[in-house]
């Protein structure tokens, strides 16, 4: 038996124009620690709630692959996490996430990410989650969206405006131990999507939704 059948996540794959996006593998994750540590944000603000990117490089890159394990050991059909490896000309270049709490009755995704500064500021952003989207609408059957950023991060908050989203409150979140900020909550519901222009390829979805999706 291989991998794909074992675990049929491992079969999926988002294909956009530029990108591609498919459930984190072990051999992932040293292209994906070179890329965190390539640098993800000015290091003088933290867009992340865990402050994971202060971390020294050999503790990142351990607590990176204990986190993503943690993921996918924990996945239920009630609730579950998945981290996309999102490769761009076939180099890992950040991660695509998409998490869910009783999805069977509340059919709400909530998503977050990371990129590679050098691969910021072209669009990619929008991209990988738009791929997110389309497959969370049009094949797990979700009806609402929700993401977040801190409210300093306009890059972040700009890609949600352009996707439809709608600022849905606004809350207090700790990103280092000296630091609180103003975190916005958006919230997206599938008929307001504002879909791309090209169409999503998606591959082995049906075997990979029978683990997400009762």
């Amino acid at each position: 038996m291989d991998l794909d059948r074992l675990w049929p996540l491992f079969g999926l794959r988002l294909i956009t124009p530029r990108l591609e996006l498919r459930p984190l593998r072990d051999e992932d994750l040293p292209g994906l620690v070179d890329a965190a540590l390539s640098g993800v944000h000015d290091p003088a603000r933290m867009p992340f709630g865990t402050p994971w990117t202060d971390a020294e490089p050999a503790t990142l890159a351990r607590s990176l692959a204990q986190y993503h394990w943690k993921l996918r050991a924990g996945l239920t059909r009630d609730s579950w996490g998945v981290s996309f490896t999102v490769l761009h000309e076939g180099t890992p270049i950040g991660v695509q996430e998409l998490h869910a709490r009783r999805f069977a009755a509340r059919k709400t995704v909530e998503s977050g990410s990371w990129l590679s500064l050098a691969h910021q500021g072209l669009g990619l952003g929008t991209e990988m989650r738009s791929a997110l989207l389309l497959f969370a609408f049009d094949h797990l059957g979700a009806e609402w969206a929700e993401s977040s950023a801190a409210a300093w991060n306009e890059p972040s908050l700009r890609v949600s405006a352009r996707l439809g989203y709608l600022v849905n409150g606004v809350t207090r979140a700790q990103t280092r131990a000296d630091e609180v900020v103003d975190e916005v909550r958006v919230r997206l519901k599938r008929t307001d999507f504002a879909r791309p222009s090209w169409s999503l390829t998606a591959d082995g979805v049906e075997a990979a939704i029978g683990l997400l999706r009762e």
